[in-house]
């Protein structure tokens, strides 16, 4: 594996600072990342955070770009909450992931209450994508063109989309972003694919589907909202990534990672559990080079989307709401750190990993859907 040796000396010196997007790079990776909102970035303890780019080197916008506030009006494009996150991260330094152009939720009412004909409907389509495609051109590395498009047993959502247009609106959508920006890395990006099951089946169907009609799609993103305890294992992990590679694919993320508990709050025993967790997901993306980073969706519990789409549950993520760093984080800087050093590649993650002398972690609109 592929580390950086400035990177690894800087490891090895006791008390030296390096931070979750160094570690992940030196380990191999492309990025470690984070979504954020743009009323957050209201919060300057949170941005002191978010806006270093050694701890998070990709930034995804939460909501921004999606269609209720890019096109709320047919014609009327409006990219005013998008521009302010991918203006943050570019005078940061960060890579952007733009998210998400064709998507069953979070649509104007007069794109999903629309009467159309295959015809009107497919011209809306191609005319959104190549305008906010064309306006973001250049500054994002991916995007995630279709989300969310799989029912749990890998058929397909019904949706405005694929009620009027039928399962050609996906190739179709990686067309006219290829079109619009023919150098991003274009995903389809959907949960529960993670593991092996009928959804991972129905995803490599969709990689079948846009190559087969001659379209462009470079990789599939894996969003992991991941409950504590009950995560795939990590073979599982791998063996999903590897049947995306095989369908033809170039490369995979997991594209937003948080994992939450079911009940509040958690004890101590449950933050080990879920440190556990987030150290097999890391694990599993370091074991096959073609998984290129790592987003968690927002990195502190103070602006997680779960408590309020999941009564009762939340703490997902590797900071809490006092934006302190929990066990979570430990273990992902340690398994980045052993990854980037070379010195535990296959190492078995337990509760007990923690950040030792090879690293000194540095602490110093809300989202509305996971997705």
């Amino acid at each position: 594996m592929y580390f950086s040796t400035t990177a690894a000396a800087l490891l090895a010196i006791p008390g030296a600072s390096a931070q979750l997007n160094q570690l992940a790079k030196a380990a191999g990776k492309l990025y470690f990342g984070s979504a954020t909102d743009n009323g957050e970035l209201t919060d300057a303890a949170y941005v002191a955070i978010l806006e270093d780019a050694n701890m998070f080197g990709q930034i995804t916008p939460g909501n921004g770009q999606k269609w209720e506030y890019t096109e709320p009006s047919q014609g009327q494009f409006d990219y005013t909450s998008g521009d302010q996150i991918v203006d943050f991260a570019e005078s940061n330094g960060q890579i952007v992931r733009c998210h998400t152009l064709a998507w069953y939720s979070q649509l104007p009412s007069w794109v999903g209450d629309g009467t159309w004909t295959v015809d009107t409907l497919t011209s809306v389509l191609n005319t959104h994508i190549a305008n906010e495609v064309g306006h973001y051109k250049g500054q994002c590395r991916s995007w995630d063109v279709v989300n969310e498009a799989l029912n749990e047993d890998g058929t397909y959502r019904e949706n405005v989309f694929y009620t009027v247009i039928g399962e050609s609106y996906i190739p179709l959508a990686f067309e006219a972003t290829a079109a619009a920006d023919p150098d991003a890395k274009l995903y389809y990006n959907d949960y529960n694919i993670e593991g092996t099951g009928a959804k991972q089946d129905g995803a490599v169907t969709i990689i079948n589907l846009v190559k087969d009609a001659g379209a462009k799609i470079d990789g599939v993103g894996m969003q992991a909202h991941l409950i504590v305890g009950t995560i795939p294992t990590q073979s599982d992990l791998e063996t999903s990534i590897n049947s995306y590679l095989s369908a033809g694919v170039t490369e995979v993320a997991y594209t937003e990672l948080d994992i939450r508990f079911s009940s509040l709050p958690p004890d101590d025993a449950g933050l080990q559990q879920q440190a556990t967790d987030y150290g097999t997901v890391t694990q599993a993306c370091l074991a096959v080079d073609a998984c290129v980073g790592i987003t968690i969706w927002d990195y502190t519990d103070k602006y997680s989307w779960i408590p309020g789409v999941f009564a009762g549950s939340g703490a997902a993520l590797p900071w809490d709401e006092n934006l302190s760093e929990k066990p979570a984080y430990s273990t992902i800087s340690s398994v980045l750190a052993a990854a980037a050093t070379g010195s535990a590649s296959n190492a078995t993650i337990t509760t007990t990993l923690v950040t030792s002398t090879l690293i000194t972690a540095t602490s110093v609109p809300t989202s509305t859907s996971g997705s």
